[in-house]
């Protein structure tokens, strides 16, 4: 079995893996702390209640991406621009 935790970030939550890359919402430049709910290593399941206190995952914001999204309603047509962080270089400790 591979080693995963999931995390939660401004409420959401993500699996990941050591050195992934996954795209989270705008953090805006702030100091976000990741809180581990599970951490799996193998044979050895730890589950938080709701967090894990001794697991630490670090993470790294890259750079900032965004996209412009087009939709379509009955009568509307919009644009909507989202931004977003890309962090990588996910540790487990």
């Amino acid at each position: 079995m591979d080693k995963f935790a999931v995390i939660r970030i401004l409420g959401k939550q993500y699996k990941v893996t050591e050195g992934e890359e996954i795209l989270v919402d705008k953090l805006n430049d702030l100091k976000v702390v990741p809180e581990v709910l599970l951490y799996v290593d193998g044979d050895i399941v730890e589950v938080g209640t709701p967090v894990l206190k001794k697991a630490v995952v670090k993470i790294k914001v890259l750079k900032a991406i965004f996209y412009i999204i087009e939709f379509y309603n009955y009568l509307k047509y919009g644009k909507e621009k989202r931004e977003y962080s890309l962090a990588i270089e996910i540790y487990f400790r």
